[in-house]
Order: C-alpha cells, then sequence, then structure tokens
C-alpha cells in the first residue's frame, strides 16, 4: 500500500490538534532545549506521522518523499544560487551595483531602491529563485552603509513574496483565475494595485522597523571581495545583465505557459519542439545554470581570474548554505507530513460552508490551510476549488472576478511558520533564529495577506456598485 491509497481515518479536530501539538513540540526543542533545527524537524515529522494515523511501514517513506520532493527544487536552486552569488560577491560586481545604487537613490533611500528593484524581478521569476539572486546585492549595500541586514534583506523578500501572491504569471493567481474564470489580464492589473501598496507598508515600511528592532549583522554566506577585485571590479552594466538573465530566460517558461493557457497562442502550439525546448530553458533550475557558467565566464575567466580560483570560489560557496539547504528541505518534510495526514481534506469537508460572504470564505480556508499545512499552492488551490461553484452561481462581474482571485491569494500568504519551506529559506538567509524569524518574517507574511485581502474587498465591493 502507498500513501495515496492509504485513508486517514482521523477527522478535521484531532488533526489539528496533532498539528498545534507537533508545531509547540518543535518550538519547545528548538527555542527551548536548542536542538538544531534540523534532527528537531525530522524528529517531530515522524512523530506526527505516526500520531496521524499514518501506517507503520509508510511513516519514513512519507517523510523521505516528503524531504526529497523539497530538495529536488531547494538544493538547485540554493545551491546554483549560492555560487553565482559568490562569484557576484568575490568579483567586485555586488559593491558594484551596492554602490551605484547608493549613487543613485542615496544611502537613506538604499532600502527602497533595493526592494523596487526586487519588484521588477519578482514580476517573472519566483520567490525562492529571486531571493538567492539578489542575496549579494542586499548584503553589499548592508555592509557599504551598516545597520541590520533586515533593513535591507525584509523589503526585498517582501517584494518577491507580494508579486508570487498576487501577479499573475505565477502559478498561484494563474490556477486561481482558472478556477474562477476570471481574465488573467484584469487579475495582473488588479493585482499590482494591491501588491504595491501592500509591499510598502508590509515590508519596507515594516523592515525598516524590524531593523531598528533586530540588529542583525550581514551573514557570511557568500565570503568577501578581497581589495584588489574591489579596486579593480567589473562594469556595472555587466553585472545588471548577468542578473538579468535568469529574469529573461525564467520568463520564457512562465510568459508562454500563461500565453499557452490563455489561447493567445495557435491551437497546438504547446506541443511543438521549440515551445517545449524555450520552457525548459525557463524552469529554475536550468536558467541558473546557464546565468552561472556565463557569469564565470564574463566575471571571471574574462577578466583573468585562474581556474583553479574559480573552482575554489565556486566550491567555497557551497559549504556555508549546506545547513539552509538540509533544514528548508526538513521544514518541506514537515508540512508534507500534515499534508499525508488528510488534515487538509478534512479542513475541506468542515470549512467548505462557513455562512460568510464568498470572498471573505475564500481568504478564510485559504488562510486556515495554510496556517495548518504550509504550502501556499496547496492552500491557495483548495480553497479556490472550494469556492468555484459558489462564485459561478453568483453572476459576478469581471472585476469582482478578479478581486476573488486576489482575495484567495491573500489567505494562502498568512502565517508562514515552521511547518512552511520558505520559512526556513528566509531565517537561515538572513541568520535569524527561530524566534527572530516568527517575530519579523511571520508577521511580515501576514501583513501581506491581511491588507491584500482588505484592499481586494474594497475592490470587490467598489465593483459591486456599479453593476
Amino acid at each position: 500500500m502507498t500513501i495515496e491509497e492509504w485513508t486517514p481515518t482521523l477527522g478535521a479536530g484531532p488533526l489539528l490538534g496533532i498539528a498545534a501539538a507537533a508545531i509547540a513540540l518543535l518550538l519547545f526543542l528548538i527555542m527551548y532545549l536548542r536542538m538544531h533545527a534540523f534532527p528537531a524537524l525530522v524528529l517531530v515529522s515522524v512523530l506526527t506521522a505516526f500520531a496521524a494515523g499514518i501506517p507503520a511501514n509508510l511513516v519514513v517513506s512519507t517523510a523521505t518523499e516528503g524531504f526529497g520532493s523539497t530538495l529536488a527544487t531547494v538544493a538547485l536552486l540554493v545551491g546554483l544560487g549560492a555560487m553565482l552569488g559568490r562569484l557576484v560577491e568575490m568579483s567586485g560586481g555586488a559593491k558594484v551595483l551596492a554602490d551605484t545604487l547608493i549613487g543613485w537613490f542615496g544611502e537613506k533611500r538604499a532600502p527602497f531602491a533595493l526592494g523596487v528593484a526586487s519588484l521588477l524581478f519578482g514580476f517573472p521569476i519566483f520567490f525562492d529563485a529571486g531571493l538567492v539572486v539578489m542575496l549579494p546585492v542586499v548584503f553589499a549595500v548592508a555592509r557599504r552603509l551598516g545597520g541590520s541586514v533586515l533593513s535591507y534583506g525584509l523589503p526585498v523578500a517582501g517584494a518577491f513574496s507580494v508579486m508570487h501572491i498576487y501577479l499573475p504569471p505565477h502559478p498561484g493567481p494563474v490556477s486561481a483565475a482558472t478556477f474562477f474564470e476570471a481574465n488573467v489580464g484584469l487579475v495582473m492589473l488588479l493585482g499590482l494595485l494591491v501588491a504595491l501598496p501592500t509591499w510598502y507598508v508590509t515590508s519596507y515600511l515594516f523592515g525598516r522597523w524590524a531593523g531598528r528592532r533586530w540588529q542583525l549583522p550581514v551573514p557570511s554566506l557568500l565570503g568577501r571581495a578581497d581589495e584588489e577585485q574591489e579596486e579593480n571590479p567589473p562594469r556595472f552594466v555587466t553585472v545588471v545583465l548577468v542578473l538579468l538573465l535568469p529574469m529573461v530566460l525564467i520568463f520564457l517558461n512562465t510568459g508562454l505557459d500563461t500565453l499557452n493557457r490563455g489561447g493567445m497562442l495557435p491551437e497546438g502550439t504547446g506541443e511543438t519542439t521549440w515551445f517545449q525546448v524555450l520552457r525548459v530553458l525557463g524552469e529554475t533550475p536550468v536558467a541558473l545554470l546557464i546565468t552561472l557558467i556565463v557569469a564565470t565566464i564574463v566575471l571571471g575567466r574574462a577578466r583573468g581570474t585562474d581556474k583553479s580560483v574559480l573552482e575554489k570560489t565556486l566550491e567555497g560557496a557551497l559549504g556555508p548554505v549546506c545547513s539552509v539547504i538540509l533544514v528548508t528541505g526538513a521544514g518541506g518534510m514537515f508540512g508534507s507530513v500534515l499534508r499525508a495526514s488528510g488534515i487538509g481534506d478534512a479542513l475541506e469537508d468542515s470549512l467548505s460552508d462557513l455562512g460568510v460572504p464568498l470572498i471573505l470564505a475564500g481568504f478564510l480556508i485559504a488562510a486556515v490551510l495554510r496556517i495548518a499545512q504550509g504550502s501556499a499552492t496547496v492552500a491557495l488551490t483548495t480553497a479556490a476549488g472550494l469556492v468555484s461553484a459558489g462564485v459561478a452561481a453568483a453572476d459576478y462581474n469581471a472585476v469582482q472576478l478578479a478581486a476573488m482571485v486576489l482575495a484567495v491569494g491573500a489567505g494562502s500568504v498568512v502565517a508562514s511558520h515552521v511547518n512552511d519551506s520558505g520559512f526556513w529559506l528566509v531565517g537561515r538567509f538572513f541568520g535569524m533564529d527561530v524566534k527572530t524569524t516568527l517575530k519579523t518574517w511571520t508577521v511580515l507574511e501576514t501583513l501581506i495577506g491581511i491588507m491584500g485581502f482588505v484592499i481586494a474587498w474594497a475592490i470587490f465591493a467598489f465593483a459591486g456598485t456599479m453593476g
């Protein structure tokens, strides 16, 4: 028997209790007993599987499957991204970008400039990939200006988050638009109305406050350029083009996929060889690999760097991020075990009729599912599926349908915590312990969801008065 063939026997109440107890145990182990997050997550995942009634012969395979599926993307992404980041840092490229940004916008506006750049990057590029690519610039600006790395890092991470949640061609809003038969172009337009002010308040302003509240040094994940490299850095345009390359390549994937799904390409285009090849080139690991190869040539060999030095530079990038990769994978394992326990299906049954307005129901269902099992994508698609029949029967206009998409997306981002692999990724990248990550990243994500929902509901209500 496989985990797909197993039928959960517990209802929503007991499963929620098990999930709450598992989270409490995990926080106790990490925050009070000072147990390392990696073995703590593995231990709690196994105990949770047993408590949820998963058959003993499926416990290990279920846990390792969740671990492996998370590592399948995270290990490649973080490993290649760390190599790229170290090349940009060690070549002096990060310092060039930092100096230029500060020269253009001034020292006081540097966090704002980093956030705006990340909003642009975040249009086609996914959250985790975008964050990895921007890390060397964030660290270089933080070193140059001083202060907590959170002042610069949270506006950047928040920018990628709001774009990932509210803007097509990211998979979440595209999937919800499909469920509700909403116009993707209108979702994109209204998504900008939601995302931009939400980012400014919840990520930029909150990030500046958090930077004053928690003084965290710049992590040493990507190393530092020596004086010789900083005195002979690559050109600003060269570094920018290198960092833009993954964005362009990834847009080949997301953009073509969106156009094809929307019927804007000739029928059968999705089956053609050229279409499939371009999509492969735009897959995040492939795009980062191509960018790394280009960066090795342009920032390394073309500038006379010895081959052995380049090899050592790239090798040195992997050691510091091993902990990030393993802890993030274990976080994915924990979330996967919760999903396999049947908590999503049980909650789906119990939340299907809340007796509240549909737009609020969509938000609440997505939020509860997100908190319970960690995955924003699962929360969003499940919530959209649950309320789609009601939406279809409600005869909403095009603007209201787009607002429904944004409202459900807002719920799916609420309360990123220990069962979300992204929680561990952000916390480890910025050198935060669990308590600080809960007080910063979890709060930031919750604010993004709440403010985004309020704006989406206002758009929905206004569109309703227009008929």
